[in-house]
């Protein structure tokens, strides 16, 4: 349940709290909810500002950074993870923790340009590949990749122990996934597998599965206030959503299958309190039942007809859910194992 400060007043108004305790309850429970993200503005323009500096140091380096040489180049990541550390702990200090996590990750994503300068800088980066630099990093298959991941990854290890952000896990998740894609030449032919090749959809979804159990297994070990699995199921459930939708069906029970795995997500998503579970198992279903339509009805003047009943038939799943959703839960919060259950409960009253 959320609670506002208005129902504090109200609370107030009929006698249930004593003048003076809605303000000293109100506060009390804004400490605890400061470093828990929320869409307020505060933690948008955070967000906002964070991954615009992120993006501007990994997705969006241009091909005129190369001219800075490797050890130019070594020297830029460096100065910039210092200052994002330097603000890291300036932030910790003030208990700022959710703009500490972004600066934090800031200075964690500056570790691939590193190690790539360094191999330059030593020569150590192969002269084959000379055309291909750090910004093909975010977009292109390739095993060379696999050093820059795994110094990534070694410094995120050390990073979360420092900081206890859960904020540094999404970086390593998504480190992760790259290395996951960087393995399909290995795994298959030996040759650099495109992006979006059918092996590339495979180990994406079978990539995505191993990081929700991973969350389930943070979920049940985690005793801190601190949300750490939040990111691991969001990459886990991206990542397995995208690769099995992008799955070639081969055919109707195919299809099925893949509406019977989006209704699972629905299920898991009431049983954890997970609303990122919901989110993407509704959509699987809503991708199915527009296949459906489209096959029942294509070429067919019924076929906006079909849609709009499509849409107004989910609105009503949606009001159903709603009214029977603690009853549900509930039921199939007992099918799990005991940590779980009792995690998932103390979230769905809170």
């Amino acid at each position: 349940m959320q609670i506002t400060r208005k129902m504090l007043e109200q609370a107030t108004d009929q006698g249930i709290l004593q003048p003076g305790q809605s303000e000293a309850l109100w506060t009390f429970l804004g400490q605890g909810r400061e470093d828990q993200p929320a869409f307020k503005a505060a933690h948008i323009l955070y967000y906002l500002g964070g991954m615009t500096a992120i993006g501007a140091m990994t997705l969006f380096m241009t091909l005129g950074w190369e001219r800075f040489g490797g050890t130019g180049l070594l020297l830029i990541s460096l100065i910039y993870a210092v200052i994002a550390l330097l603000l890291t702990e300036a932030l910790l200090r003030r208990h700022l923790a959710l703009p500490a996590g972004i600066t934090a990750v800031l200075a964690l994503v500056m570790v691939p340009l590193a190690v790539y300068g360094l191999q330059r800088a030593l020569g150590l980066w192969p002269t084959e590949v000379a055309g291909r630099g750090y910004r093909d990093y975010h977009t292109q298959v390739d095993w060379r990749w696999l050093l820059m991941e795994l110094a990534t990854l070694a410094a995120g290890a050390v990073a979360l122990w420092r900081y206890r952000l859960p904020f540094l896990v999404m970086p390593l998740a998504v480190t992760l996934w790259y290395m996951s894609m960087d393995l399909v030449p290995f795994l298959f032919d030996g040759s650099n597998a495109a992006f979006f090749s059918p092996e590339a959809r495979r180990v994406c979804t079978a990539y995505g599965l191993c990081l929700v159990v991973l969350a389930v297994w943070m979920d049940a070990r985690t005793r801190s206030d601190r949300d750490f699995a939040f990111w691991v199921y969001l990459a886990g459930v991206l990542t397995f959503w995208g690769g099995l939708t992008s799955l070639d069906s081969g055919g109707e029970w195919g299809r099925f299958a893949y509406l019977c795995i989006n209704l699972l997500l629905l299920a898991l998503g009431a049983a954890l309190v997970r609303r990122v579970f919901a989110v993407f198992g509704g959509l699987g279903v809503a991708v199915y039942l527009g296949h459906l339509s489209s096959a029942m009805f294509r070429d067919s003047l019924l076929f906006p007809i079909a849609l709009t009943a499509i849409g107004l038939g989910i609105v009503a799943a949606g009001i159903a859910w709603q009214r029977h959703e603690d009853a549900l839960g509930a039921k199939l919060r007992r099918l799990l194992p005991g940590p779980l259950r009792e995690l998932a409960q103390h979230r769905a009253l809170g």
